[in-house]
């Protein structure tokens, strides 16, 4: 078992991915804090949220999706890694990519694209309407 309650797949993925961008455990500064909301006595408790901080590029992560400190410490790093990907890639980033393609199909269709559609569908009924029946056109 490696330092996170994940697959070891995972946490070299996870590793792999933050060597790519340049981030090395050294440049991140971690705090534990006492998290808020649901979760009642555990959560006052305990420092459980995860606050990260990367230091050359001043990018700061906050974690508490978990009760779990070990798997909000995993979680953390994998926002960290998201955040500065975005702004080192810019468009090029997966979550960038995956915000254009939402924006692309919520986006409303030209006036020919909604002609060509109604036009097609038109084809069809008839297409549809030539097979009826001898017995039924008469």
């Amino acid at each position: 078992m490696g330092k996170y309650p994940v697959s070891e797949v995972k946490e070299q993925e996870l590793h792999a991915w933050m060597e790519r961008l340049g981030i090395r455990e050294e440049e991140i500064e971690e705090k534990f804090i006492r998290g808020g909301g649901k979760g009642g006595q555990k959560i006052n408790k305990t420092s459980n949220c995860v606050w990260l901080k990367h230091i050359p590029s001043k990018t700061e992560v906050r974690c508490q999706s978990n009760r779990s400190l070990a798997m909000n410490r995993f979680l953390a790093r994998r926002i960290l890694c998201m955040k500065i990907e975005t702004a080192l890639l810019g468009k090029e980033s997966k979550e960038e990519k995956e915000r254009e393609r939402i924006r692309r199909q919520k986006r409303k269709r030209s006036k020919r694209a909604k002609e060509k559609i109604l036009s097609d569908k038109r084809a069809q009924s008839e297409k549809k309407a030539a097979r009826t029946k001898v017995k039924d056109r008469e």
